[in-house]
């Protein structure tokens, strides 16, 4: 494909024809994120693609341009992205971390990049944009877990004219994976797929100065489900609670199989000084998975670093554990660590003909413990420099369907922005 005709060169041409309009605009900036990353995952029990390890190490480069607005009532404005990540290990015997995509021979690419751009518009407090962009809401929510973040192409209507609400609405119909440099991938979950769907959504978030909080959204994956949440939160004193309630319901062509789920959890966090103690209960109602697409896409407690403990009819409890060491003379350096046990587990009763079918047996469990140690600098000239090292290790009996798993992640990032 010539770069005349490419996506990255039709984002840069916006930008050149849109720069002088836009440079009487507010609070325009730029941002470059350098990220650093190695994976590695320890199968300790037989993997389906019989690998006993898969080890990846790459560096990525992810820009950000984001104009402000043109003077006047409606205002225009242009934000645009793009991506570069480079192969520094990763061979094909032990290749599909999910850092780099894998060519036909199953080799990691030596290279990959993309890039994109929406275009925006302002009026009072309410922003549309319409295009290739990040999406954070709790029914559907692009992903940065990996060296490139996920993409979402579509439209998102944005408002905060009412005191201490947010309201969002917007539809999606293309994609852009962690692993791959195509505007038009597909997000995939446990049998639900953005393949030749797209996705709904509209709700409203409550955020007063007062201890109560909460969020209202509802989705629709176009012929597979129908999604309502909900969310309350309480925060008093050193005392937080948080709530979290989905329900799935199959709609349209239901591509993926009948589906009725129930998902919910409660998270109590109680914070002494630098230490903080969580414990949280999760628990799935139904014959089929919690499902979802999208990276981030699930707000349960219980849903973490490998797993997300949301297994049909499965029920799950998290102890977790954070401690901020700057009371013992290290500002910046913050230690986490976290148990969760799922049990209850049964897929015996998926319907027949559905996606889900088969994926796990009877008396399902599992268990996931995580560690985090990570460490921002402070001050001086690598200001907010971050080096994290986590380990995850995963084991679960035959009727779980989960890998026996250690897992390390090593990332280095250094972010640097600027204005114009």
């Amino acid at each position: 494909m010539s770069f005349a005709s490419s996506r990255p060169a039709r984002a840069l041409l916006v930008m050149v024809i849109l720069g002088p309009a836009l440079s009487h605009a507010d609070e325009p900036g730029w941002s470059l994120l350098s990220r650093n990353y190695l994976l590695h995952n320890d199968y300790r029990s037989p993997s389906a693609s019989g690998q006993s390890y898969r080890q990846e190490w790459a560096q990525g480069f992810i820009g950000e341009v984001r104009s402000g607005f043109t003077p006047g009532p409606l205002g225009l404005g242009v934000d645009a992205h793009g991506f570069v990540g480079l192969k520094l290990d990763g061979g094909r015997g032990h290749a599909g971390t999910g850092l780099l995509p894998r060519d036909s021979d199953g080799r990691a690419e030596s290279a990959y990049s993309s890039a994109g751009a929406a275009l925006k518009l302002r009026l009072g407090k309410t922003l549309l944009r319409y295009g290739e962009m990040t999406v954070e809401t709790p029914v559907f929510d692009t992903g940065d877990k990996r060296l490139h973040p996920e993409y979402a192409s579509g439209w998102l209507l944005e408002n905060s004219d009412l005191p201490d609400w947010h309201l969002q609405a917007g539809r999606f119909t293309a994609f852009n994976n962690q692993d791959n440099s195509s505007s038009h991938d597909d997000f995939s979950g446990y049998g639900a797929t953005t393949q030749g769907h797209a996705i709904s959504l509209a709700g409203a978030r409550y955020a007063p100065s007062g201890p109560f909080g909460g969020a209202l959204y509802a989705a629709q994956l176009q012929d597979t489900w129908r999604q309502a949440y909900l969310n309350l939160n309480l925060a008093e004193g050193n005392w937080r609670l948080d709530g979290n309630l989905y329900h799935s319901r199959d709609t349209g062509q239901a591509s993926a199989g009948p589906i009725d789920t129930l998902a919910y959890s409660l998270a109590a966090k109680y914070r002494f000084g630098p230490q903080a103690l969580t414990l949280a209960y999760q628990r799935i109602e139904g014959d089929t998975p919690f499902d979802f697409v999208g990276g981030d896409s699930i707000y349960l407690a219980n849903s973490i670093k490998y797993a997300d403990f949301n297994g049909p009819n499965e029920r799950s409890w998290q102890l977790r554990y954070d401690l901020d060491l700057a009371t013992l003379g290290i500002p910046g350096l913050s230690l986490m660590g976290r148990y969760v046990s799922g049990r209850g587990i049964d897929g015996t009763h998926a319907p027949a003909g559905g996606a889900y079918l088969g994926q796990q047996g009877k008396g399902g469990r599992h268990w996931e413990r995580d560690l985090d140690l990570k460490y921002v600098v402070q001050s001086g000239t690598a200001k907010d420099l971050s080096l994290s090292l986590s380990h995850v290790s995963h084991r679960a009996n035959s009727a779980q369907a989960g890998d026996d798993i250690d897992r390390l992640y090593l990332i280095i990032e250094y972010p640097l922005k600027g204005s114009f």
